[in-house]
């Protein structure tokens, strides 16, 4: 973890070399200057976590303008550093202007040891919690992981992911759309070290490019055209966190090379400013791409790729573990029952045996929406296999195809993909979205094959 950075702004070098002690033995790292004039240079490279600010400087040594004049600078730079004055004057006067000017609490020289490690806790805590309020007012509420499984290879998958959930390696989740990689990102988030803290989810396929850096690293209020107000970015809001970074093969080429920069130095800037800020996150990475396809196309950055997999687990897809079939049905009539103010329903058995011969392209994603509409759309208390309206000429034996006694007609995979991509688009009702996860490939693959077919957007 990082250590928190503490900025002394004091004239006397042997209270800064004070200071430098103290703070060091209580876990802080200490940067100092000897002048607000010099703090503003300093602070243009690098923010701290808090200003350690006294209050009087060459100018006199009573009145406080200087430090009330650089706290009326702090507060036009819109940083949101806490700061802690401090005087060896005993002012009432001088402590309430500081406070209206932004100062978060007030000290005397000489000071006492605790209650300065004190004053600077209690201040990284109310920076923290504000971190969080404003976390929570520019994103939804992310849901409960919600994992259900009793096969064999998502038992080996769980024991893998829970023996590295507790480090800090950046990870990497691969596999086909709707697996649940997100699920068990959050998973991974809640059992590690960082569970107290946020946990950020974004979708880099839905983040158009020219907004890249405004949402991974925020920006300043008048940064651009429509930066009517400072946004924090995902870095900053993940900090002390997990940073979820769905579809990341996604990400352009160009916006890459920024994104490297982060993880290599655990630097970055927003967008409109100068300043550096360190960031403090565990990555979490996920994607249904082909990397080694990808990189050889010049499409994705090998060092970038390299950075992302410390460690790579594949999520296998449904049709590779029907034995979760049944209980997955179960849990989502359950779930959905209980939204739609239906808990008694049941699925029948052959119900059940139904589901366990689809082929499931869409995985656990699309087995939940089909269960959510046959439980909204069912007038009893039973889910029978009519009510699944599961096309029947999708409804192949997994197990005779296993055995090699299911065969196809052997067209070109032009033709193959062309077809697939018509009863999809069928299936989902003209829904790209569906259609896509019914495919096991991104929207935006899918508009660009629906171009190529000449098939209507």
């Amino acid at each position: 973890m990082v250590k928190p950075l503490i900025l002394v702004v004091e004239d006397n070098r042997e209270i800064r070399l004070s200071a430098h002690f103290v703070l060091e033995d209580f876990g802080f790292e200490v940067a100092d200057a000897d002048s607000p004039a010099q703090a503003k240079l300093w602070l243009a490279r690098q923010r701290p976590d808090v200003i350690l600010l006294d209050m009087n400087f060459g100018l006199d040594t009573t009145s406080g303008e200087e430090g009330l004049a650089f706290l009326r600078w702090l507060q036009q730079q819109e940083w949101d550093i806490p700061v802690v004055a401090m005087t060896a004057w005993s002012n009432t006067a001088l402590v309430v202007q500081a406070m209206q000017l932004g100062a978060g609490d007030f000290i005397e020289k000489p000071w006492n040891n605790q209650r300065l490690h004190q004053v600077i806790q209690q201040q990284l805590q109310l920076q923290q919690l504000n971190r969080n309020n404003r976390a929570l007012s520019q994103r939804l509420e992310d849901p409960q992981p919600e994992l259900v499984w009793q096969s064999a290879a998502m038992h080996q998958l769980m024991q893998q992911l829970a023996s590295v959930a507790a480090t800090d390696a950046n990870l990497l989740l691969t596999g086909e759309n709707g697996t649940g990689k997100s699920q068990l990102a959050h998973w991974l988030h809640l059992n590690s070290h960082r569970k107290s803290q946020a946990f950020i989810s974004v979708n880099m396929g839905a983040i158009p490019e020219s907004l890249f850096e405004s949402e991974m690293f925020g920006h300043k209020k008048g940064a651009f055209t429509d930066a009517k107000e400072q946004r924090i970015g995902r870095f900053e809001l993940a900090k002390g966190g997990s940073l979820f970074l769905d579809e990341i093969a996604s990400v352009p080429v160009a916006q890459q090379a920024k994104l490297l920069r982060v993880l290599e130095s655990g630097e970055f800037e927003m967008l409109g400013s100068s300043q550096t800020q360190q960031t403090d996150v565990r990555i979490i990475s996920a994607s249904n791409g082909d990397f080694d396809k990808l990189i050889e196309a010049g499409e994705f950055r090998r060092d970038l790729f390299y950075r992302l997999n410390t460690l790579e687990f594949r999520v296998p897809a449904l049709r590779e573990r029907p034995e979760d079939i049944a209980v997955l049905a179960r849990f989502f009539v359950a779930k959905h029952g209980q939204r739609y103010r239906k808990p008694e329903l049941r699925i029948t058995a052959s119900a059940v045996n139904t589901l366990e011969q689809y082929a499931w392209p869409g995985n656990v994603r699309e087995l939940s929406h089909m269960m959510e509409r046959a439980v909204l759309l069912t007038q009893t208390g039973e889910l029978t296999a009519n009510e699944l309206q599961l096309p029947s000429s999708s409804v192949t034996s997994l197990h005779a195809v296993a055995a090699g006694e299911q065969s196809l007609p052997l067209i070109t995979l032009e033709a193959a993909e062309l077809q697939l991509i018509q009863q999809a688009l069928n299936i989902a009702q003209g829904n790209k979205q569906k259609a896509a996860d019914l495919l096991g490939i991104t929207k935006s693959s899918l508009y660009r094959r629906l171009e190529k077919y000449g098939l209507p957007f």
